[in-house]
This record gives C-alpha cells, sequence and structure tokens, in this order.
C-alpha cells in the first residue's frame, strides 16, 4: 500500500494522531517487551505451536 493509499483510506486526521503517538514512544524498547508484542500479535495458532515446540515429548508408547 502507497503512502497515498493510506492516506485516501485514513485520513489526514489519523494520521496526525497516529505520528503524535509514535512521537510519545520512548526511544529503546526492550526486547522482552518486543518478544511480548510478537507472542500477542502472533495470534492463537503460533502461540499453540510454541507451546507444543517447548513442551516435552510424550512418553514412548507401552505394548502389552
Amino acid at each position: 500500500m502507497t503512502g497515498a493509499e493510506r492516506r485516501a483510506l485514513l485520513g489526514d486526521k489519523v494520521i496526525e494522531q497516529i505520528h503524535e503517538r509514535v512521537a510519545q514512544t520512548p526511544e529503546t524498547v526492550s526486547e522482552e517487551l518486543i518478544d511480548t508484542l510478537r507472542r500477542i500479535l502472533a495470534g492463537p495458532t503460533a502461540r499453540v505451536l510454541a507451546r507444543k515446540a517447548s513442551a516435552s515429548p510424550p512418553a514412548p508408547a507401552v505394548s502389552a
């Protein structure tokens, strides 16, 4: 999406509000915050996959 398309969609007032909020953000952001936001924004599928990857493998089946 081009800048002109964003401007047409959002309007000048919304873009101005976005720039104001961005200007209020701290200069540096911790890696912990970035990781937290990444998990939140990744969606439920990514969270489920991440949980499965970090879980211990299942115990082997015992044959009778």
